[in-house]
């Protein structure tokens, strides 16, 4: 099976930060005007997420799902319900950009990060787009337990 991709309209851009964090492909921009959502999703075989029943009602061949909620937990919970999602790559693309991270050395993130964060971990990794550098801290753990939590509650 391939991996699922979703594309997100600027009504749900607090789920498509969560889907990303779950290692997720979720192309997102505050700026993509309707018809670019859906020709990206035509062209590229992505999944429409959307609470706009405009666009939902006008997409074409795209696979689309409306959005019952407008709150982030609910809409993460309907999305990861419908499509069976798990956290199968978590915290592996860039919260920001969506492209893929990749190891950097330790040594190379001693000037990007907070000495602290430096010296308590010892995995880094760095979006190759932006340069933002991530580490699997506290907040990490808190994210996932967040998600794998038997009640469902992000």
């Amino acid at each position: 099976m391939s991996e699922i991709k979703f594309i997100a309209d600027v009504m749900v851009g607090k789920l498509a930060r969560w889907l990303r964090i779950l290692g997720y492909d979720v192309l997102y921009s505050n700026t993509f005007d309707d018809d670019e959502i859906v020709m990206e999703a035509e062209s590229a075989g992505r999944i429409i997420l959307t609470r706009d029943t405009g666009l939902y009602g006008r997409r074409m061949r795209a696979q689309c799902v409306l959005i019952d909620s407008d709150d982030y937990k609910k809409q993460v919970r309907q999305v990861t319900r419908q499509f069976d999602l798990k956290a199968f790559n978590f915290l592996s693309r860039c919260l920001e950009c969506n492209v893929l991270l990749e190891p950097i050395d330790k040594e190379d993130a001693f000037e990007k990060v907070p000495p602290f964060v430096y010296l308590s971990q010892d995995r880094f990794a760095s979006c190759p787009s932006c340069n933002r550098v991530y580490w699997h801290g506290s907040h990490a753990e808190e994210m996932l337990r967040q998600f794998e939590d038997s009640s469902g509650d992000i």
